[in-house]
């Protein structure tokens, strides 16, 4: 056992395949469930709302449901993999991601539409937890950290991809249906790639399910990891929920239409996002407490610019830059994190950390909803700033650093 990274040791012989193939498949598979299968509707929403008639109301419910079929993804996948192994809940949901891609694609009405969208975003819940069980029994020590990284980075390049469709569509008059259909294929691509890799991963053993309890994670040692999850929940949520739409309304961005900012505002997001590629060697070189407030203060940042420089080419890029690597640092830190502090389940550890994340996508939005009303939008996104500010102090307590730095990998 290794013990910086809580991975087994093992020989030499299959473990670059191992770590090559595993980081390539994990890359895909979240590249497609966080791209164009979760961020896909909201991107869209002009093109659905043109397309059906949809009113504000019926674009939250469709959200909602997305959100409510990630969830149960996440539940279904641990399920999955306690009893079939990594390979059935990541296959399961690409070929949901697919149907459900295919099924947005061809939609005639709003409840076929919202269908597809339920469909498709399970995916995300599938996606990725499965992934830091088959790492942790297939890739040596040395090399976990690395593997975790580029697996969650791979949201980025589904980011930045869906960007360029949406940019492709404005700039080109393709249609909306095309490119879903494109994502649809993407998502088969991905599930044939993923079945060549992951059917050669064994099956747990019976003996593994038993110590897969909810109340084995409710440990002190875990508090920082789950309160971060939840910052940083909140915080990427606000922004993808309100950012755009702020960009737009004080006069959009100098030589660039208001349909376009969006698609833009997402190629940044993700091109900025690929750092996460590097999180295990900057953790290396720096230690976790740095890494973390770095990230923490890169979200902060991010919504601090939004608040004081919405209208300009440099707002535009800064913020959703910053916002990028905090999303996709954060993601890479919270999947190696968990991994350290419960080596013996890994990815359930992992599960424990999501619904934190999810509690702050959803109380986050409702909170700056009702604060930009109150107060207007600057000063939401200033307060909204604040969180992750606050979070940067907290994490200079010796306290918390000794707590952060004893699961340091």
């Amino acid at each position: 056992m290794d013990r910086t990274s809580g991975c087994p040791v093992r020989a030499e012989g299959h473990a670059i395949t191992h770590f090559t193939s595993l980081s390539a498949a994990g890359f895909v598979a979240t590249a497609i469930s966080f791209g164009p299968a979760r961020m896909g509707f909201g991107l869209f929403v002009p093109d659905f709302r043109s397309a059906f008639s949809m009113s504000t109301s019926t674009v939250g419910l469709v959200s909602s449901l997305g959100f409510t079929r990630f969830f149960i993804g996440l539940l279904a996948a641990q399920w999955m993999l306690s009893r079939q192994g990594p390979a059935a809940p990541v296959l399961f949901g690409l070929a949901a991601a697919s149907v459900g891609l295919a099924t947005v694609a061809m939609a005639p009405n709003v409840i076929i539409l919202a269908a597809g969208v339920f469909l498709a975003t399970s995916r995300a819940g599938f996606a990725w937890t499965p992934f830091n069980d088959a790492v942790h029994r297939k890739i040596e020590g040395a090399d976990c950290a690395s593997a975790l990284s580029e697996i969650s980075s791979g949201t980025s390049l589904g980011i930045f991809a869906t960007g360029l469709a949406a940019l492709w569509m404005v700039y080109a008059g393709i249609s909306w249906r095309l490119c879903w259909m494109i994502f649809a294929i993407a998502a088969l691509i991905g599930l044939a790639c993923n079945f060549a890799v992951l059917r050669q991963i064994e099956k747990v053993s019976p003996a593994t399910r038993s110590d897969q309890r909810w109340t084995s994670l409710l440990q002190a040692v875990a508090a920082p990891l789950f309160a971060i999850a939840f910052v940083f929940g909140a915080t990427s949520a606000i922004y993808i929920a309100f950012a755009v739409d702020y960009m737009a309304e004080v006069g959009g961005i100098p030589g660039l239409s208001n349909d376009t900012i969006p698609a833009l505002v997402f190629v940044f997001y993700g091109l900025f996002g690929l750092t996460g590629l590097l999180t295990a060697r900057l953790q290396y070189l720096t230690g976790l407490p740095w890494l973390i407030r770095s990230l923490m203060l890169a979200g902060a940042l991010s919504l601090t610019v939004i608040a004081i420089s919405p209208g300009s080419w440099a707002g535009l890029i800064l913020s959703a830059g910053l916002q990028g690597v905090h999303l996709m640092g954060t993601s890479a830190v919270l999947a190696l994190w968990s991994e350290q502090l419960f080596p013996a389940l890994p990815s359930f550890s992992f599960t424990a950390a999501l619904p934190a994340t999810a509690a702050g996508n959803v109380l986050g939005p409702a909170l700056a909803g009702l604060a930009s009303t109150a107060f207007g939008a600057p000063a939401m996104f200033l307060t909204a700033a604040a969180l992750p500010a606050m979070t940067l102090v907290a994490l200079l307590g010796r306290r918390t650093v000794l707590a952060i730095r004893t699961v340091d990998f």
